[in-house]
C-alpha cells in the first residue's frame, strides 16, 4: 500500500498527465476529445459567478483603428488593408485579483483588442507583456488557482505563487516580467500591448506566414514605483479605471502604433526558439516590427456594465485572412474564452450589442437557446442542406472562409512542444534582466525580489525560490540572499517538475 494518489478525471478515470494536452504530434493541433483537457478547463470556466476567472477588475474604452501601411503581401484581411479604419474595443485588466481588488496591486495586465471589422469581429487577446507563466493550456488552472486563495482561510499566500512557479520552470520568464517594472505601470495609458501568442497571416494568393501582434504607447512606457502604489491601493483602489475614463473625458485621446512581427512560413520548423512556446518571444533581430498602424481611444462606455462588463473577448475570433497557431496555449483558449462567457453571460451572449459584428452581417443556422433576442423569419429553415433556395438560408463559400492551416506529423500523443537550438526555460530571462533592464530597473527588480522573498514561509519554497533564480543568474541570486541577510551559497533544486 502506498499514501500516494494520482490524479483522475471526475468521474474518477486515471489521467495520463497533468502538464500536456493531447495534441497531433509534439506542435500539432490539439484533440477536442482530450476529455480531461476539456473536462479540466470547462470546469474551471465555472468557478465563480459572475465575474471573470481570471482578468475580474478592469476598464475600457472604444476607439478607431487606421492602417496607414501597406502589409497587403503578408494578409488579405480587409481589416489590415492601407486606409482602412475599424471600430475598436478595449479592456484593461488586471489577472488575479477580484472585482474590488487594487488597480495598483503587482500584477500582468491584460490587453484585449476587438477590431469591428466588415470581415466579422477580429479579437486579440493578450496582456502587457509578449510573454505568459506556461506553455501549454492544460496547466492553466493550476496557475490561476496558485495566484488566487487558500481554500481554508481565504487569503493571498506567497509560499502558493511562489511553489508553483518555482515548480513549473517555464514560467521564469514571465516572472521576470512581472517582478520587473512591466508588473507595476503608471497607468493603462503609459504600457504597451502585446498578442503575446503567435498568430497566422493569409495573403491573397494563399501564402502563409507567421505574427505576433505588438501595440506600443505613444504616451511612453512609465512604472510605478512600489511606495505609490502600495498607498493609492489604499487611496484609489480604481486608480487605472480613473485615469483612462478622466483622460478620455478631457480630450487626451490615448494612442497605440501598431506593429508586427513577421516570420516566413518554413522559417518556424527551423528557428533557433520554439515560435508557438508562449514562454519565448522573437528576436527583432532577427525580425523587426513592421508598422501597420495606429489605433486611438477617444470614446467612453455609455454604460460600464453593458459595454465593458459584458464584453466577451476571445481568440477565436478571427478574419479571412488571419488565424491562429499551434501554440498549445492559443489552441485551449480558443475553446475556454467562448465556454467562460457561456457561462458568465449566457448561451447567446454574441447577441449582446458590445458582441455583435458592428461591420458585418451575422447569418447561420443557430437558433434559440437561453436569452435568444435576434432571430431569422419565418421563412428561414434552421438546418442545412435545405431545397428553399435563398429563401432557405445562407451557404457556406470557401473563398470568403479563409481558414489558417499547418502541418503535423498525424500522430496523437502528450508531450512537451519541440525544443528547437536555443530552447531552454531561464536563457530569455536572463537576456531581459543583464540586456533590456536598465541599472535603475534592475535595482528595483532586485529590491522586489527580496520583498518577494521575505514573505515566504515554507523553508522549501524559499531554497527553491534561490535556486529558480541561480538559474536565471547566480549572481543575481547571490545579491537578493546577501539584500536578505542569508549565506550565499547554490541552492539545490526541491521537487522541481516539468
Amino acid at each position: 500500500m502506498t499514501d500516494k494518489t494520482f490524479t483522475t478525471t471526475q468521474t474518477g478515470t486515471p489521467v495520463a498527465s497533468d502538464a500536456h494536452s493531447l495534441t497531433n504530434g509534439a506542435d500539432g493541433t490539439t484533440a477536442l476529445h482530450d476529455r480531461y483537457l476539456v473536462e479540466k478547463l470547462a470546469s474551471f470556466n465555472r468557478e465563480r459567478v459572475p465575474e471573470r476567472n481570471p482578468h475580474a477588475k478592469g476598464g475600457g474604452a472604444f476607439g478607431e483603428l487606421v492602417i496607414t501601411e501597406d502589409v497587403s503581401q503578408y494578409t488579405r484581411a480587409a481589416v489590415f488593408q492601407k486606409g482602412a479604419k475599424s471600430e475598436t474595443l478595449i479592456r484593461f485588466s488586471s489577472v488575479a485579483g477580484e472585482q474590488g481588488s487594487p488597480d495598483t496591486w503587482r500584477d500582468v495586465r491584460g490587453f484585449s483588442l476587438r477590431f469591428y471589422t466588415t470581415e466579422g469581429n477580429l479579437d486579440i487577446v493578450g496582456n502587457n507583456t509578449p510573454t505568459f507563466f506556461l506553455r501549454d493550456g492544460i496547466k492553466f488552472p493550476d496557475f490561476i488557482h496558485s495566484q488566487k486563495r487558500l481554500t481554508g482561510s481565504g487569503l493571498r499566500d506567497a509560499d502558493m505563487q511562489w511553489d508553483f512557479w518555482t515548480l513549473s520552470p517555464e514560467s521564469a520568464h514571465q516572472v521576470t516580467y512581472l517582478m520587473g517594472d512591466r508588473g507595476l505601470p503608471r497607468s493603462w495609458r503609459h504600457m504597451n500591448g502585446y498578442g503575446s501568442h503567435t498568430y497566422q497571416w493569409i495573403n491573397a494568393a494563399g501564402e502563409r506566414f507567421w505574427v505576433q501582434y505588438h501595440f506600443m504607447s505613444k504616451q511612453g512606457v512609465e512604472p510605478m514605483f512600489a511606495d505609490e502604489a502600495e498607498r493609492l491601493a489604499g487611496q484609489d483602489a480604481d486608480h487605472y479605471r480613473r485615469d483612462l475614463y478622466e483622460a478620455i473625458e478631457r480630450g487626451e485621446f490615448p494612442e497605440w502604433d501598431v506593429y508586427v512581427q513577421v516570420m516566413p512560413y518554413e522559417e518556424a520548423k527551423g528557428y533557433r526558439f520554439n515560435p508557438f512556446d508562449l514562454t519565448k518571444t522573437w528576436s527583432k533581430k532577427d525580425y523587426p516590427r513592421i508598422k501597420v498602424g495606429t489605433f486611438t481611444l477617444n470614446r467612453n462606455p455609455q454604460n460600464f456594465f453593458a459595454e465593458i462588463e459584458q464584453a466577451a473577448f476571445s481568440p477565436g475570433n478571427q478574419v479571412p485572412g488571419t488565424g491562429i497557431s499551434p501554440d498549445k496555449m492559443l489552441m485551449a483558449r480558443v475553446f475556454s474564452y467562448p465556454d467562460a462567457q457561456r457561462y458568465r453571460i449566457g448561451t447567446n451572449y454574441n447577441q449582446l450589442p458590445v458582441n455583435q459584428p458592428h461591420a458585418a452581417q451575422v447569418s447561420n443556422y443557430m437558433h434559440e437557446g437561453n436569452m435568444q433576442y435576434h432571430f431569422n423569419t419565418a421563412e428561414h429553415r434552421v438546418y442545412t442542406p435545405n431545397s428553399y433556395g435563398v429563401a432557405g438560408g445562407p451557404e457556406a463559400d470557401p473563398a470568403r472562409g479563409v481558414e489558417a492551416s499547418w502541418e503535423d506529423d498525424g500522430t496523437l500523443l502528450r508531450s512537451a512542444a519541440t525544443l528547437h537550438s536555443e530552447d531552454d526555460d531561464f536563457g530569455q530571462a536572463r537576456t531581459l534582466i543583464n540586456d533590456v533592464f536598465s541599472d535603475e530597473e534592475r535595482a528595483r527588480f532586485i529590491e522586489t525580489l527580496v520583498g518577494q522573498y521575505n514573505g515566504l514561509s515554507v523553508p522549501a519554497i524559499q531554497e527553491r525560490f534561490f535556486w529558480y533564480w541561480g538559474q536565471v543568474d547566480q549572481a543575481l541570486a547571490d545579491r537578493v540572499r546577501e539584500l536578505a541577510g542569508l549565506p550565499i551559497g547554490e541552492a539545490e533544486p526541491v521537487g522541481v517538475g516539468q
